[in-house]
């Protein structure tokens, strides 16, 4: 029996399945605000009130309430919700991940490893119907951990109960695969769907 036989795939969410850009949101809240929208995006997007967020140590309720002070915002919560939601979009490229995705489901365990918080999570729930590749759905702010964080990774192989070497995983963040390799884990850089598949070919999974 080959130990290093690949079981479970794990795949990134964000710009791997589901592209998106936060500047549109910082954009649309400049408008209700006097900061920029570089300002906005340091802020809001890039900061420890959002790593918060995404391991689910605040309440969406708290999490607006914090960014109303930080921007001094003339909106409310459901017209913040809109804004904050509209910044996903998929193309060719994340159809073709899917696709690959859909393929390898029935040989495979998929696990969607994710750091999201859950107004986002909700809503891509709704909205992209990219989910149902995967028999395991993994987010940071259900376990209380964001990649690179060893104990997300380590969650993850408790929950698909594999070792790491067994284990294919592919991010788009160098960082965070270079964690996941230090684990053990397979892990590879994502840039696009046909590198996927060569990374795929290079560990043996069959994708036909």
């Amino acid at each position: 029996m080959n130990d290093n036989h690949i079981k479970a795939i794990i795949f990134d969410l964000g710009n791997v399945l589901i592209d998106f850009d936060h500047t549109v949101a910082a954009k649309k809240i400049s408008a209700f605000t006097t900061k920029t929208p570089p300002e906005i995006f340091n802020l809001f997007f890039d900061s420890g009130l959002t790593a918060l967020f995404e391991e689910g140590k605040i309440t969406p309720l708290e999490f607006f309430s914090k960014v109303k002070e930080m921007l001094n915002l003339t909106i409310n919560y459901d017209e913040f919700l809109l804004i904050w939601n509209e910044i996903f979009f998929l193309t060719k490229k994340n159809r073709s991940v899917y696709n690959l995705a859909k393929t390898l489901k029935n040989r495979y365990k998929l696990i969607l490893l994710s750091n999201i918080n859950i107004l986002h999570f909700e809503y891509l729930k709704k909205t992209f119907p990219v989910f149902d590749a995967f028999r395991y759905i993994i987010t940071s702010f259900e376990v209380g951990f964001r990649k690179p964080r060893i104990e997300i990774y380590e969650k993850a192989l408790e929950i698909i109960n594999a070792a790491p070497a067994n284990v294919f995983y592919t991010d788009d963040r160098a960082e965070l695969v270079e964690e996941a390799n230090r684990l053990g884990i397979r892990s590879f850089v994502f840039e696009g769907a046909e590198k996927l598949k060569a990374d795929f070919l290079s560990v043996g999974i069959n994708l036909n």
